[in-house]
């Protein structure tokens, strides 16, 4: 694999800048969001109202646009969400009603994580498969979360620039407002760089057998995977990065500064990870790759609150993040494999869709446990049902290969019929 990219076309090069962009984005705020809306005033169920809002808001909006964006333009519809990202930045940035947050939130481009929601990761996972080849589709996405967690990693030592605001005489919330600010500028760019995409990003044709949401030979398919997904996102989104900055900041007192660094470290190693499972996947397959990583990952999860020490819980944490987040690109790859070209929009719209619906609930969840005083209970439910879904997720789809794969089984296959016919003669 050549890291100077000459096999990725020039749109699959802007959508890794765009990524680039907004995750250095969604890093600081992860970090931040939740602090900030305490500082502002709001009580740990109102935060993960608002939390839940934002995730809300992009379940909404991916529902939406995955019905819409092949026909109204996968660059236009990009271009929109880009201008509703400023507009979002910027109630945040002026805004301290619970109501105009609750608006800013809902534009569904606020994300409560440092990993990425809504229609901007449907569409560019549909436009993606189409600037390679098919060899290198998994390796451009594992590329493609590599720099969008690199990014995040930076993002999130960027928000100790809220110390650097406050010896500048920007006081309590006002020391944030900058990241917010910061944020729409990132929206700009995004805008900018959307509206120069060659017309080859818009490459769907429509088939006429697709039913109303845009499949058609992948009905059952997409249908199980979004309700496996929705069960992994629901876990998950009980142990958001912003809910796992509030867990340290309230059980072990760690300034934001601090929660910079340690989050600076999880997208670091996650990005790493990203490499290593284009490779395992190259070796063991896309679907084993994102079952036998993510099953350590929630064994450890379970035993970051069981630490007795600061230091042991974030090491632990970290432990986790190697191997975490490595059924990412995996499962984005597998899901365009095993659906025809012209229904990635709408199965990446489902399964986001399933996602992030799943994961909206999850946030006021664990405000409510956290206002009850049981601080690790979101820890210990998040990694139980995570490795439930494991469990299920290769019981339903291990059989089913995407068509590198099956290209593979079925040459070894026949190498070692003729390997026997020689052996025989």
């Amino acid at each position: 694999m050549s890291w100077r990219l000459e096999w990725l076309d020039s749109d699959g090069k802007k959508l890794l800048v765009t990524r680039l962009l907004r995750t250095f984005g969604y890093g600081y705020l992860a970090v931040v969001l939740a602090i900030y809306l305490q500082k502002v005033g709001l009580s740990g169920t109102e935060i993960g109202i608002l939390l839940t809002a934002a995730i809300l808001g992009s379940t909404v909006m991916t529902i939406f646009w995955s019905l819409l964006a092949d026909r109204y333009g996968r660059r236009r519809t990009v271009a929109t969400m880009s201008a509703l990202m400023i507009v979002g930045g910027l109630l945040f940035a002026f805004g301290t009603n619970l109501w105009l947050l609750l608006l800013g939130a809902f534009t569904g481009t606020i994300s409560a994580s440092s990993a990425e929601v809504g229609p901007f990761q449907t569409v560019e996972q549909a436009i993606l498969p189409g600037t390679v080849v098919p060899e290198k589709r998994t390796w451009l996405f594992s590329i493609y979360e590599m720099f969008g967690n690199f990014a995040g990693a930076i993002g999130a030592l960027f928000a100790g620039t809220v110390t650097l605001w406050s010896h500048l005489g920007l006081e309590g919330t006002h020391a944030y407002r900058p990241l917010f600010l910061l944020y729409s500028v990132i929206g700009a760019l995004n805008l900018v760089i959307f509206l120069t995409l060659s017309p080859n990003a818009e490459r769907a044709e429509i088939n006429a057998q697709r039913n109303f949401v845009g499949l058609h030979k992948s009905n059952g398919t997409v249908v199980k995977l979004s309700g496996l997904f929705a069960m992994d996102s629901f876990a998950g989104g009980l142990v958001l990065a912003s809910i796992a900055a509030y867990w340290f900041h309230a059980q072990w007192h760690l300034s934001a500064e601090t929660l910079g660094i340690v989050f600076f470290w999880v997208g670091v190693l996650s990005g790493l990870s990203f490499l290593a499972a284009g490779w395992m996947a190259e070796k063991i397959g896309l679907l084993n790759t994102m079952v036998f990583t993510h099953l350590p990952s929630n064994i450890l999860l379970i035993l970051v609150p069981l630490m007795p020490s600061a230091w042991l819980a974030v090491a632990l944490f970290l432990a986790r993040m190697t191997v975490s987040q490595m059924d990412v690109p995996t499962r984005k790859s597998y899901i365009m494999a095993v659906v025809d070209p012209d229904e990635r929009t709408p199965a990446a719209g489902i399964t986001n869709v399933a996602r992030t619906g799943a994961s909206a609930i999850s946030p006021s969840l664990a405000g409510v446990m956290f206002g009850a005083g049981l601080l690790s209970l979101p820890f210990y439910l998040a990694g139980g049902i995570k490795i439930v879904y494991d469990g299920l997720v290769w019981k339903t789809f291990h059989n089913v290969l995407p068509p590198e794969e099956r290209e593979r089984r079925e040459r070894r296959e026949r190498e070692r019929a003729e390997a026997r016919g020689l052996q025989r003669a």
